[in-house]
């Protein structure tokens, strides 16, 4: 028993190695935030756009939305990944790694954001709509001023869900060397095989940033069922 904890997977020197090197997991933690706010900032222009798109009345623009969302919704992150790091050097699109996890983890993301998207305009009642056309406001003019400030309020809980699940997928860029949080930990650790320290210490830092976000997407459905 005293041998397992001298020399076992979580033994204090161990830990002493991690406090030492907290640098690594410190400039892994920062990518990990800039990769999921930029990979955010995509996923809710192309979430907005598409969702838009979805209940436009133009057949054609609505075939566009359902290509898009189930085509990546129905593949895994990881094979999309993998396509725009080792398939797009291929048709002569070079990106650095960091790009590809903001494409990937936004491209991905967008898909479902649209769908909330596209039911929380849905879910604006229809004369909204009509009377803002009657005012002399164009289709798009509407949906700018008048459905879009609406659908937002119902979309707030899912799109802070969202956010929580494009933080932890952001780790999935460790497969391809993203210099992501993941990405350090497993380098860290492979290089000293102290994985014990290494991924609590990782699971922590992830725990730090959905936590809240999770806890407040929580209390906008509170707050949403109170109102309505």
């Amino acid at each position: 028993m005293g041998s397992q904890i001298v020399n076992g997977p979580f033994a204090w020197f161990k830990w002493e190695a991690l406090f030492r090197d907290w640098s690594v997991f410190a400039e892994g933690f920062v990518g990990t935030i800039l990769l999921s706010l930029l990979g955010l900032a995509l996923a809710l222009a192309l979430g907005i756009l598409f969702g838009v798109l979805g209940t436009a009345q133009n057949r054609l623009l609505r075939a566009i939305n359902r290509v898009y969302v189930e085509f990546i919704q129905n593949t895994p992150l990881v094979i999309q990944i993998f396509f725009y790091y080792h398939g797009l050097p291929h048709l002569g699109v070079m990106l650095p790694v960091f790009s590809v996890g903001v494409l990937g983890v936004g491209i991905y993301h967008g898909a479902y954001i649209a769908e909330i998207v596209r039911a929380g305009i849905q879910a604006t009642p229809r004369g909204q709509m009509e009377a803002a056309l009657s005012q002399g406001f164009s289709y798009w003019g509407a949906m700018r001023h008048i459905i879009l400030p609406q659908a937002k309020r119902l979309a707030y809980p899912p799109l802070t869900n969202q956010a929580v699940s494009l933080i932890k997928n952001t780790s999935v860029l460790a497969m391809v060397a993203g210099g992501d949080l993941m990405y350090h930990a497993d380098s860290w650790s492979s290089n000293n095989l102290y994985y014990g320290p290494a991924y609590i210490v990782t699971g922590l830092l992830y725990l730090s940033i959905c936590f809240p976000l999770a806890s407040y997407a929580r209390r906008m459905e509170r707050k949403l069922e109170v109102a309505l």
